[in-house]
């Protein structure tokens, strides 16, 4: 990872705004030469917001109780608790809320697109496995589950109740059962 990314991922664990003159001027290039490294503040946002996901999506699979519908349900809530419980996450969302929706939810979120990948590769194993039957196509089923969690994660956001891994969990034990 380059300096730029560090810092910034630094700052963003910190609930420090990520305001790019202030990066630039913290890593003494100018603005220009920070773009051209690393884009811009949505990109490197996003970025930062992926490398938290696929270190936590790393660690839950492998911790989930079960396999099969029980343990995709494991993993889904999981993910959900991991961004629930992360201050600096939380942090973001309420200070950003339109940006953070933008860059977690989108077809251009790169979170959602990996996170998604991620969860074909675990479907396809447990399908392979023979231990999951899918409802759907796995690509779409992937997204429908990441739509899940995304749903209990926002929550607060888009309609004002507290997020709640539990739901999460029941919905996708729901649907895949």
């Amino acid at each position: 990872m380059s300096q730029e990314f560090e810092v910034a991922r630094e700052w963003f664990l910190s609930g420090r705004r990520l305001d790019m003159g202030e990066l630039a001027q913290e890593l003494s290039i100018s603005r220009a030469t920070l773009h051209r490294r690393i884009g811009s503040r949505d990109r490197l946002l996003g970025e930062i917001l992926w490398s938290l996901s696929s270190a936590s999506i790393a660690r839950l699979w492998p911790s989930c109780v079960g396999r099969g519908a029980a343990g995709i349900a494991d993993f889904v809530s999981g993910y959900v608790r991991f961004a629930n419980d992360s201050p600096p996450f939380r942090d973001f969302l309420r200070r950003e809320p339109e940006r953070a929706l933008r860059l977690l939810t989108t077809k251009a979120s790169v979170c959602q697109q990996r996170t998604t990948q991620k969860l074909v590769a675990l479907l396809a194993e447990e399908v392979a496995a023979g231990r999951l039957v899918p409802p759907l196509p796995v690509p779409d089923l992937a997204y429908l589950l990441v739509r899940i969690g995304e749903s209990f994660v926002y929550t607060d956001v888009i309609t004002g109740d507290a997020p709640d891994a539990a739901k999460a969990h029941a919905a996708v034990t729901a649907l895949l059962t």
